[in-house]
C-alpha cells in the first residue's frame, strides 16, 4: 500500500536531509512518496536534495510555502498534497528505521479500526550511537484514551509522553478529521496524538521505528520566552476530554464500524 511520507523542513535542517533520504531508500516497504514541504527560504533545501540525489527520484515531491510558517502549518500544507491512505511523519532531522514503513503499515492492516500506529523511538546521538527508551505502556492495541491517561504533565522535566509522536503513521482520514497537526508551540504533534487517542484506537508496534536525532539545533531543545506552556497543555487535555465523550472515529474500511 502506498504511504505518503511527510517532511517539513526549513533551511537550518537542510543538512540533515541526505540522512533522512537515505533512511527512506533503505525501507523494506518500497511503495512510498516523499512529500517534502519547505518552510521559508528554499535554496539550501533544494541544494541538499540535489546533492544527495533525492531530487532525481520520481518518488520525491517537493513544494514550498513561500514564507516561514512553522512546523505545524508546513506539515498541514503537505497533508493537503497527500493522496495515499496512509501518512507517515518524518522530521527532517530524524531517520526512519529500515522496517518502519513495513511494520507500521502492516500493523494498521492487521488492526482495521486503528487510526494510527507508532513504534519505539531510539535517540540518535551525535556519535551515531542509538539509545533506546523503556515505554510505560505495553505493545499491541491502544484503546481509546490510553495514551491520554498515560501522559504525564507534571513533575521534574515538564511532561513525558508514553510514545514518541514524531514517528507516527496515520490514516489520512483521521488526520483530516482532526484538522492535521495542532497549532501549538513546540507540541504540535503531541496535541494531535492526544486528540487521536481520544477518538480512535491505535497500535504500538514492538520494534523501533524512529531514530530521533539529538543535536544542539533541534527545536525541542531550544529555550525561549514562551510562557504559555501550562495553559497550552490544559487546552490539549480539555480538547481530548470533549473528543473522548463523542462517538469514536472509524477507519473507512473497518470491519465492525459500530464497535469503533
Amino acid at each position: 500500500m502506498l504511504v505518503n511520507v511527510v517532511t517539513a523542513v526549513h533551511a537550518p535542517h537542510a543538512a540533515f536531509l541526505p540522512a533522512a533520504w537515505e533512511s527512506l531508500r533503505r525501507q523494506s516497504h518500497r511503495d512510498w512518496v516523499w512529500l517534502v514541504q519547505i518552510d521559508g527560504p528554499q535554496d539550501a533545501v533544494l541544494r541538499a536534495l540535489a546533492e544527495c540525489g533525492a531530487a532525481r527520484d520520481g518518488r520525491v515531491d517537493v513544494a514550498a510555502n513561500g514564507t516561514g510558517e512553522g512546523p505545524a502549518v508546513t506539515r498541514n500544507v503537505a497533508l493537503g498534497r497527500a493522496e495515499a491512505e496512509l501518512v507517515q511523519n518524518a522530521d527532517a532531522d530524524d531517520e526512519l528505521e529500515p522496517d518502519a514503513l513495513a511494520l507500521l503499515a502492516g500493523a494498521l492492516a492487521a488492526h482495521p479500526r486503528a487510526g494510527f500506529a507508532v513504534g519505539h523511538a531510539r535517540d540518535l546521538l551525535p556519535g551515531g550511537a542509538l539509545r533506546p527508551h523503556q515505554l510505560p505502556i505495553s505493545d499491541g492495541t491502544l484503546p481509546r484514551g490510553v495514551l491520554l491517561d498515560a501522559w504525564s504533565t507534571v513533575g521534574e522535566g515538564g511532561y513525558r509522553l508514553p510514545v514518541h509522536p514524531a514517528g507516527a503513521m496515520w490514516r489520512r482520514e483521521l488526520l483530516l478529521a482532526l484538522g492535521g497537526w495542532s497549532a501549538l508551540h513546540g507540541m504540535e504533534d503531541t496535541g494531535l496524538l492526544m486528540a487521536a487517542s481520544a477518538v480512535a484506537e491505535g497500535v504500538l508496534v514492538d520494534a523501533p521505528t524512529l531514530r530521533y536525532r539529538k543535536h544542539t539545533g533541534q527545536l525541542s531543545a531550544r529555550r525561549d520566552d514562551f510562557v504559555g506552556g501550562g495553559p497550552q497543555i490544559e487546552m490539549v487535555r480539555r480538547r481530548a476530554a470533549v473528543l473522548r465523550a463523542l462517538p469514536g472515529w472509524c477507519a473507512p474500511d473497518a470491519v465492525a464500524r459500530p464497535a469503533c
